[in-house]
This record gives structure tokens, C-alpha cells and sequence, in this order.
């Protein structure tokens, strides 16, 4: 517990066994919960967060269905002997396993011999009366950092947190793993629940620093930023760094965080009450789920903070493909901001900043379009030009059409350019008076 706040942490792995064991074992101890979700992988990780949670690694039939929903089931297994707990403790968790020997049908309450429970009764009960007591018996969860060294403590108050290795059917993607959590996190009534990442690449000495604003009611949600100054990075790297900042910029105007840096940033922490009111179904499922969420989180009308952090990069490999990265994200943020303006502007409270994007965008849309095909255009006329003798009626009645057809693309140019000029103007009132509406929501932690 920090500050009398549960926090959980969720650790979404894929395919990193080489990392994640340390991960697990430099989580502070005043966590209460670590929800370890495994996408997948194809190498050790599973059997790795097994093994530190104390459990005999399994592997999972192949899965029903392709997502968490709240008719899929939760399969625990057994611990060992000499972990087990009376209170049901020492299991994992297969999310969207096949159904197991005994297990009831989706939608029913099965006992609790089968191992099988409904989702229905755990990552979808959101409200205050759910008990956690009652949610630590359902998960089956284990205690400790490390080969089962700490003692077991259900409610975190041990030397370690409590570790819950939780395994997909199937590969989803990183914003699913995280969303896998959330929903357990939710389900357990954490106060503040925190990313970190499998790959190492997370400093577990900052996440006071993330919790403090939201502890302390100055945020909802709060990110690390490894663009603040230079000390903050320098160990980036310079094509790392020019992506990160194009990224900064389309994602101030897509989720309205304009005080925002370094969203791509996977370090972060969020309260409850925030995880409650957004839509986890709606938001993307892989790389990109920071950026959906930062725009979700404003729609909200909620608050984020900064937290000022250096870059930590050691041996590990990134399994972004940046080819199809860029114009998905591209894409899932022009979305988003849509639907953004549609629900802040317009069906909450109409503000005219709408008129002047869409003015904006249009406009300059319009106005380049007509530039490029204007200098196209150009060439074209002058390669068809035909060579004609001096003197020749055809020649002057050509030469005239032409000097009348280079006047009218003269007065398409500048009306082209004067209808984008317009249009530029537009756009930056708009993101100015975006600007100002959402003025206090990013709060900066140097």
C-alpha cells in the first residue's frame, strides 16, 4: 500500500524471458498486486512469471474465443503443494482457454473445484461492493518477488507484492495485455494502478513518482516524459528522438494534452475512478494504446501529469514494425480526434472551434491540392507547346491562347494560395482555442 492507496502493477510480456524475472524482482514492495500478463509468447516468458510466482509452469489449450469479454471464462490451475494457501492462493490464470474437465458453461457460477470462473462475475463487476477478500479467492493469486523467497500475504502487506501470472489464448497485442489488467485491477478495487513494462526498459525507483499526483488528487493519470531536458535523453537515440517528438505533435492535437510530451511512453499510472468511467473495449490493442488512451482519457474531461524521467535502454529488442506502426497510428489518431471534437464540441458543449478544424483542414486539403495540380499542369502545357514559324496566323492565335490559358492558371495559383493561407489561419485558431479549453489538464512534474 503507498499513502493508503492499493496499487497493482501490470506487466505485459511478450517473448521476454530474458527480462522479466528481473522485472518482477525490483518491484517495490509497497505494491500490492502485480497482474504479470503473458501475450503469448513463444519463447520461456510463461514459464518464467510461473516460476516467480511460485507456480510449475503449463501450457494452455487452444483458446475459444480471441478476446477478454465478459462471458469468457478464467482458467486457475493448481499451485504445488508447499505453496498452496488455504485461501485458494497458488494459481495462475489462462484468459480464453478452452474449457476445462468439469467447468460449467459460460454464464453459469461454477464452484469453485472446477477452476473454471466466470468473467462475468469478476473483470466486469466494477462497482464499490465487490470485496476484494471475496476477488483474492477468485483470482487464486501468490505472493512474493522471486522463487517463492517471501512469505504469502493476500492483501500485499508482506515483503512483496502479489504476483498474478496471467496467460492469453492467443497473441493480441500490448494494449490488450494492459487492458487484461486494468480489468483485473478493477475487478480487485486498486486505487491506483501502474504499467510497467517486461522488457526492463522501466525504472521501478520512479514509480513514486508517477503515484504522487494521482495520491495526491492533482491527476488521474500520469505518464513518464523523457523529453523534458537533455539529461532526460540523452541515452536516446537520435532517430528514436525525432520520432518520439513527430508523435509528441500529432498527439497534443489528437487528444487535446497540449502541455504533453513523449506519449509514447509506456510507463504510466492510473486511478480508479478513471479506469471505471473510460471504455476499455474501444481501445486499441496494440502499439498505439498509449495514444488511444491519452485521447480517451480527455474525452473524459480528465486530468494527466508529466513526470519528467530518463530513457532506459539496455539489451532488449523493440517488436514495433514501423512500416505498418506509422500509418496505423496515423490513422487510429485522425479517429480518435474526430471523435474527440464530436463528443467535447459538439454534443457536450458546441463550441465553434469545430467549424474552424474542419475550415481548416478542408481548406488547406483544397488549396494544396489545387498547387500540386496547378505546377503539374504547368509542365504538361509547356512540353505540349507545338514549335510554329514566326509570322504564322496560327501561330499568333496559339501563342494568344496560351498567354489567356497561362493567366487563368495565374488566377487559380493565387486564389489557391490565398483560399490555403485562409485555411492555415483557421487551423491555428482552432488549436488555439483548443488550446485554451483544455489550459490545466496536463500538470508538469520536473
Amino acid at each position: 500500500m503507498y499513502r493508503d492507496h492499493r496499487v497493482a502493477v501490470v506487466v505485459p510480456a511478450y517473448n521476454e524471458a530474458a527480462f522479466v524475472g528481473e522485472v518482477l524482482e525490483t518491484i517495490p514492495a509497497y505494491v500490492d498486486r502485480v497482474y504479470a500478463v503473458d501475450d503469448r509468447s513463444t519463447d520461456g516468458t510463461w514459464a518464467e512469471l510461473r516460476r516467480r510466482a511460485g507456480t510449475e509452469p503449463i501450457e494452455e489449450r487452444a483458446g475459444r474465443r480471441d478476446r477478454v469479454s465478459s462471458t469468457e471464462e478464467v482458467r486457475s490451475e493448481p499451485a504445488t503443494p508447499d505453496r498452496a494457501r488455504p485461501d485458494g492462493g497458488g494459481r495462475s490464470i489462462d484468459v480464453g482457454g478452452a474449457d476445462s474437465p468439469g467447468s460449467g458453461p459460460t454464464g453459469s457460477n461454477p464452484s469453485s473445484r472446477s477452476g473454471s470462473i466466470d468473467l462475468e462475475g469478476i473483470l466486469n463487476e466494477m462497482d464499490d461492493e465487490r470485496s476484494p477478500t471475496a476477488t483474492d479467492d477468485v483470482l487464486g493469486s501468490t505472493s512474493g518477488n522471486g522463487a517463492g523467497d517471501r512469505p504469502t500475504s493476500g492483501d500485499g502487506d508482506g515483503d512483496g507484492p502479489t504476483v498474478v501470472p496471467v496467460r492469453h489464448a492467443e497473441n493480441r497485442g500490448v494494449g490488450a495485455a494492459i487492458t487484461t489488467g486494468y480489468r483485473l485491477a478493477l475487478a480487485d478495487g486498486i486505487d491506483v494502478t501502474a504499467v510497467m513494462a517486461g522488457d526492463g526498459q522501466m525504472d521501478p525507483a520512479q514509480l513514486s513518482r508517477l503515484l504522487d499526483p494521482i495520491v495526491e488528487g492533482r491527476a488521474a493519470y500520469a505518464k513518464g516524459n523523457r523529453l523534458r531536458g537533455r539529461e532526460q535523453f540523452d541515452s536516446m537515440s537520435w532517430f528514436r528522438f525525432g520520432g518520439n517528438v513527430l508523435l509528441s505533435l500529432l498527439t497534443k492535437v489528437a487528444s487535446g494534452y497540449w502541455g504533453m510530451l513523449d506519449p509514447q511512453n509506456g510507463y504510466t499510472a492510473i486511478s480508479r475512478e478513471a479506469l471505471a468511467a473510460i471504455d476499455l473495449d474501444s481501445l486499441y490493442t496494440e502499439y498505439g494504446f498509449a495514444n488511444d488512451l491519452l485521447v480517451e482519457l480527455n474525452t473524459n474531461g480528465f486530468s494527466i501529469a508529466d513526470v519528467a524521467m530518463p530513457a532506459v535502454y539496455g539489451d532488449e529488442r523493440s517488436h514495433i514494425a514501423y512500416r505498418t506502426f506509422v500509418p496505423r497510428l496515423s490513422w487510429l489518431l485522425w479517429r480518435r480526434f474526430l471523435h474527440r471534437l464530436g463528443v467535447t464540441y459538439i454534443l457536450r458543449d458546441f463550441h465553434p472551434l469545430v467549424g474552424l478544424y474542419a475550415l481548416g483542414v478542408g481548406g488547406l486539403a483544397v488549396g494544396l491540392g489545387s498547387i500540386v495540380g496547378y505546377i503539374l499542369g504547368s509542365r504538361s502545357a509547356t512540353s505540349d507547346s507545338p514549335a510554329t514559324a514566326d509570322g504564322d496566323p496560327t501561330s499568333r492565335r496559339t501563342a494568344d491562347r496560351s498567354e489567356a490559358d497561362s493567366l487563368r492558371r495565374s488566377v487559380r495559383w493565387w486564389a489557391a494560395g490565398t483560399w490555403a493561407f485562409v485555411a492555415a489561419i483557421a487551423l491555428c485558431l482552432a488549436m488555439a482555442f483548443d488550446h485554451d479549453s483544455n489550459d490545466g489538464s496536463v500538470v508538469v512534474d520536473e
